[in-house]
């Protein structure tokens, strides 16, 4: 095996490819290694911990077929300390050998056999969505964040991609909080796919300044997303996510109007009291007033006690993990925002005052 490659482009490829490559506690040590493979003047970049597979195509000036797997890291750390230039790769038996100039590196690697099989997705089965890669971005991160990191519970450790109403949607809950985008509209195709919120993470790391739109492809079993020249692919959460739509309250008591930047600023502010509680912070309507009051007490520190002004239609109180209002506040994309409040225990809801197409509830805890 015999290829040229920039070593800017392939420095990069490695860094994307590697981060997924396990460390040497692996049961298959094969994991921690990347499969370069030549076919046909093309070179391709392949790692993967077995529920999860990266794979980067590199353009070659120069080739000659074959294939090997090398420690993932070590070559992408030496790959990234070489000069700009032209880096040579040739491989005979089980080693290769890095050239850029003056500089030169043998290593070991292991037969290409001996790397899992990939399983091929069925791309003339698959749904296929294609979305601007500025609101994939946003719909992400806006989501994963309610997922959990409890893997008693596999399920809510994941993104729920589904349709409903002709529309593709995707959530996410740790049971605590819950979230949810709408994404694409005008749909025809059907998708129900828990995608670990791990591999959603991987897919926002990778994408690249020249990326502007990213293809998604759901088959029966697995899922692919395509970054221009990289693809990522992963197995679903083997579960059933909850039904979540009931949880959404259709209506709430009381709907307070706000600006964001003045319900961060006292959230913020009475957090820094509440380290001692867990974090529990107060909302308190007054009606007869007309504002709304974030408080926290901590017997260590003090208390504190600020007030926004806004219109309100009744007196209700509720507790809420400061951090939980903190991540949702923070992904939501208007100045102006609402909170829909029903009782001390009912869920609590949160969105942009304009736009409705996204939501996240929070469940108070008790007082």
């Amino acid at each position: 095996m015999e290829v040229n490659v920039d070593q800017g482009k392939l420095a990069k490829a490695l860094a994307i490819v590697s981060k997924i490559a396990t460390n040497g506690k692996a049961t298959l040590p094969i994991l921690s290694n990347v499969l370069i493979k030549v076919l046909d003047s093309k070179v391709t970049l392949t790692t993967t911990n077995l529920d999860m597979a990266v794979v980067d195509y590199l353009p070659t000036s120069k080739s000659k077929n074959g294939e090997i797997t090398v420690p993932a890291r070590l070559l992408a750390d030496f790959v990234a300390n070489l000069p700009k230039g032209e880096v040579k790769i040739s491989a005979k038996d089980t080693k290769i050998t890095v050239t850029s100039g003056k500089y030169k590196s043998v290593m070991n690697g292991s037969d290409a056999s001996d790397f899992p099989e990939l399983p091929e997705l069925n791309e003339k089965d698959s749904v296929i969505y294609k979305i601007p890669v500025e609101d994939f971005k946003e719909s992400m991160s806006s989501v994963k964040i309610a997922a959990s990191n409890d893997t008693t519970r596999p399920a809510l450790t994941g993104v729920y991609f589904n349709t409903a109403d002709e529309s593709l949607f995707v959530a996410a809950t740790d049971g605590y909080r819950l979230a949810e985008k709408k994404i694409i509209s005008g749909v025809s195709s059907e998708v129900k796919a828990i995608v670990p919120a791990n591999t959603i993470t991987e897919v926002l790391s990778s994408i690249s300044e020249e990326v502007e739109e990213v293809e998604i492809l759901f088959d029966e079993s697995e899922v692919c997303f395509r970054l221009g020249e990289i693809e990522i692919t992963s197995k679903y959460i083997d579960g059933s996510f909850p039904d979540y739509r009931k949880l959404i309250p259709e209506k709430s008591d009381v709907d307070l109007i706000l600006q964001k930047s003045d319900v961060l600023r006292v959230t913020k502010l009475a957090a820094l009291f509440a380290r001692e509680v867990g974090g529990s912070i107060i909302l308190e309507t007054s009606a007869s007033e007309g504002v709304l009051k974030v408080s926290s007490v901590a017997n260590e520190y003090g208390e504190n006690v600020s007030e926004l002004n806004t219109e309100v239609s009744g007196d209700i109180k509720v507790v809420f993990n400061s951090r939980y209002l903190l991540d949702a506040l923070n992904v939501l994309s208007e100045e102006e925002i609402k909170i829909g409040i029903s009782g001390s225990l009912q869920p609590v809801k949160i969105e942009n005052s304009k736009q409705n197409d996204y939501v996240h509830i929070v469940m108070p805890l008790k007082g």
